[in-house]
């Protein structure tokens, strides 16, 4: 045989095995394991930019209105979730019970009452767990703070007042979920610390950097020890107004007549389906959301955004027969909004034993453009998913870094989990946050489906090299 007919033997041979090992016979020596992941990065890309799946899930998810705790239209998401996880075709679609806590907002009506100036309706919510006014309402004269130590200086003045929590959210911080959680404490416990200081009802403003007409709600805690007085929250400008109004006249008063009512306890679900492993069905990888909202708005944001991720993530990976080796699972949990439930079931199941949970992904931000994900809970977690960083920036995401958890995920830290949070920009998320602007025209649906993309790709690369 001839040189010649040898070297011809050899280019045949060569394009036969770049074209049987793919992206696998392209790496070289410089390349990292990364680089494997690259055609699925594109793939999945392309089918969610084009196709915008996540967001034909949220229009679905918000059709049946908000989703209380607890709620019909609760259960109605329930079975609703359900049969689109039938529909698409995962394996094991189930419901696992949680038994949740049930309370019906009712009607709120607030306004301010002065001899200085005309009544004026203050724009109000009642807090989530609230109790109710008297059937008469309460009419009181109010005293404003920004702090519980500012209401424990006031002493005997608090008493028989309406409390008026008016610490706003820092603007000056940048990441606004710090915002929110350095003001957060006076929605959750200032009806306890108003009724410890002897008041009748506590006000709160609303937890957004937006200035607005929008009440917003969220939980609130009674002390076991203290009365049960009634909680609302104000639109930020309704709180800017009686502000204002206590300067000129500090003798002003506030009528706030709330009727929420506490009833039974229910039993709703979880809502699970998934995409068996092909060589460790055992070995779980858990994308994850939370189905339960307030009652205000109908949660696109928070969190059906999540939902959509994580189902829209295990559409795409079926539809371009991406097959893990590992099981990825989707996970719609119940009452995260409302004590977290759902969240804490799920990890104590019995149906957990025999199957070993090793990451847990996240997505309850809202369904902004995604910047990355928070992974782990310390640098030694982190460090192995460094060599994703540019693969990640390939599907649009900025960075990775330590940090990852979440309400309903943090249960399975117990067992061992990896944790991770999806984090999209935070800057317009709790312009939405529990309150009525937070419906689906809020949600852009192309920021939406790079969050899905994201989850999707990660979960890939968790089921085949974790």
């Amino acid at each position: 045989m001839t040189a010649k007919n040898l070297f011809r033997i050899f280019l045949l041979f060569s394009a036969c095995a770049i074209q049987l090992l793919g992206p696998l016979a392209c790496r070289g020596p410089g390349k990292s394991a990364a680089a494997d992941y690259e055609g699925a990065a594109d793939a999945l890309l392309r089918k969610g930019l084009n196709e915008r799946g996540a967001y034909a899930l949220l229009e679905k998810i918000t059709s049946v209105g908000h989703r209380l705790t607890g709620s019909p239209q609760a259960a109605e998401a329930v079975e609703l979730t359900r049969r689109l996880m039938v529909e698409m075709g995962l394996d094991n679609v189930r419901l696992e019970p949680t038994t949740v806590g049930r309370w019906v907002r009712g009607e709120a009506e607030c306004r301010l009452e002065s001899p200085l100036s005309e009544t004026q309706r203050l724009d109000a919510l009642a807090v989530g767990g609230s109790e109710a006014t008297p059937g008469g309402g309460i009419r009181a004269e109010v005293l404003e703070v920004l702090s519980f130590d500012e209401l424990a200086a006031a002493g005997e003045r608090a008493a028989g007042k309406i409390v008026f929590f008016n610490r706003p959210m820092d603007p000056a911080v940048l990441d606004t979920f710090g915002a929110y959680g350095a003001a957060a404490d006076q929605r959750v416990r200032g009806a306890a610390e108003a009724a410890r200081a002897g008041g009748a009802a506590a006000l709160v403003r609303s937890l957004t950097t937006r200035l607005d007409d929008f009440p917003h709600t969220g939980l609130m805690e009674y002390d076991p020890d203290a009365a049960r007085v009634p909680a609302a929250c104000l639109s930020t400008r309704s709180a800017d107004r009686l502000s204002e109004a206590l300067k000129r006249d500090p003798a002003a008063k506030v009528f706030l007549r709330l009727d929420c009512r506490r009833l039974d306890p229910v039993v709703s679900h979880n809502v699970i389906g998934e995409i068996s492993g092909t060589e460790k069905p055992e070995d779980i990888i858990l994308l994850g959301g939370h189905l339960d909202s307030w009652d205000v708005g109908t949660g696109a944001h928070d969190d059906g955004a999540g939902c959509a991720h994580a189902l829209e993530a295990l559409r795409l990976l079926k539809g371009l027969g991406l097959r893990p080796k590992r099981t990825v699972r989707a996970v719609m949990f119940m009452d995260e909004e409302n004590g977290g439930t759902g969240g804490r079931d799920y990890a104590r199941a019995e149906a957990r034993r025999g199957e070993k949970h090793l990451a847990a992904v996240e997505s309850d931000r809202g369904g902004f453009r995604p910047l990355g994900f928070g992974i782990g809970r310390n640098e030694r977690e982190f460090a192995p998913f460094r060599k994703y960083e540019n693969l990640m920036k390939r599907v649009g995401l900025c960075w990775l870094r330590p940090g990852g958890g979440g309400v309903d995920i943090d249960p399975l830290a117990e067992s061992g989990t990896l944790l991770i949070g999806l984090v999209p920009d935070s800057q317009r998320y709790f312009d939405y946050h529990h309150c009525g602007r937070d419906v689906l025209e809020a949600v852009h649906p192309r920021e939406l489906e790079l969050g899905a993309v994201a989850m999707a790709l990660l979960a890939y690369i968790l089921s085949q090299d974790f």
